[in-house]
Formats: C-alpha cells, sequence, structure tokens
C-alpha cells in the first residue's frame, strides 16, 4: 500500500495584536441588529464574517488614542485595527503622542492608513503638547515655537525691559505659518501644531 504525503493545511489566522485598542461596538447584517456586547480589538480583527454574519464595527470610545486615529471613519476594519497596531510597534509604543502622529498624518495629510509606513509618521513636521487646559497649552505651545523657529527675535524680546513689549501668543498661533489642531478627550486635551 502506497502512502503520500500530502501537506497538511492550516488555517490562516490573523495575527495577535500587540496592543490594547480599546473597545468596539458593532452591527451586525445577518441579524439586522447591534451588537450587544462591547468587543475587543482583537475580537474585531478576528470576527468571521462568514460564520458569524457580515459586520460592521466602531470605537467604543474608551480609548483616546484609538478614538483620534478613527474620527471621521464610521466603520472600523480588522485590517485598519493591523495597520495602527503595527505602526505603533514600529514608532516604539502605544505612548498617545503615537497615536497623534499617526492621526494627523491620517486625518490631516491624507495618507492611506493601511499602506502607511512608520517613516512617514515619523517624517511629519509636527509638534506635540499635551495637558488639562487649552489656554495653558497654547501658550506654552506658543512661547516654545517663538523661541525655535525665531530665536533671535526671542531673545531681544525677553532681553527687552519695555513693559508695553507684549507677545500675542493667540495671533503668533493663528498666524498663516502654522496649522494648529486642538483635541479634547475628556480631561486630556492635546494640540497639535504643524508648521506650513
Amino acid at each position: 500500500m502506497e502512502q503520500t504525503n500530502q501537506p497538511q493545511t492550516e488555517p490562516i489566522t490573523a495575527p495577535e495584536l500587540q496592543f490594547d485598542l480599546g473597545s468596539f461596538e458593532g452591527f451586525n447584517f445577518r441579524s439586522q441588529s447591534a451588537i450587544e456586547r462591547l468587543l475587543t480589538a482583537d475580537e474585531v480583527v478576528h470576527w468571521e464574517h462568514d460564520a458569524d454574519g457580515e459586520a460592521e464595527f466602531w470605537p467604543a470610545g474608551d480609548h483616546p488614542g484609538v478614538a483620534v486615529v478613527f474620527e471621521h471613519r464610521t466603520a472600523v476594519t480588522a485590517a485598519d485595527l493591523l495597520a495602527v497596531d503595527r505602526l505603533l510597534l514600529e514608532l516604539g509604543g502605544d505612548a498617545f503622542e503615537n497615536f497623534l502622529r499617526i492621526h494627523f498624518t491620517v486625518n490631516c495629510c491624507g495618507y492611506d492608513l493601511q499602506t502607511l509606513t512608520a517613516g512617514t509618521v515619523e517624517d511629519q513636521a509636527l509638534h506635540l503638547f499635551e495637558g488639562t487646559n487649552f489656554q495653558d497649552l497654547r501658550r506654552e505651545a506658543a512661547y516654545e515655537l517663538f523661541e525655535l523657529y525665531y530665536p533671535e527675535a526671542y531673545a531681544a524680546w525677553e532681553r527687552s525691559c519695555c513693559d508695553g513689549l507684549i507677545f500675542d501668543t493667540d495671533r503668533f498661533l493663528n498666524s498663516p505659518s502654522f496649522s494648529v489642531e486642538e483635541i479634547r478627550l475628556g480631561e486630556h486635551v492635546a494640540l497639535i501644531v504643524a508648521p506650513q
């Protein structure tokens, strides 16, 4: 009796996520109803559309970084979550700053999330400021960027003894030289400033 060695095929499975990307709500088109429980990002990645029904998912809002990245999306796919997870790994971790950088590159610069590389994210000229109060954050950003981009003028202003020489932080940030985006997520606020 002759035996043939046939290669055993293993089922293709989606890779495991490296980072916690929060919870997701969903709608199942087979049952034409909302999915009654919150799903983890890992469950969304491993959702079997053929077995469990075609479905769409969106962030439940419990993860500020994920909410920022997908703020303009009505639905999130497994490929989207895997792309964010890959980018976070390449960028060195899931710090909120990395989510802001991905958000800026995708939502403000128009890059496609699934083909985006960490190099492209890192190439974006932007400054990130985080805190709890927009007024304080804008003031901090304006002074820091004034010193960075106009060091001679900043040094002259700082040495000045004239009480009437005022640096208007709002006018500086609202100038055509910068693009400013304010992001509020609960108690957390962030400012993204990009030179034009």
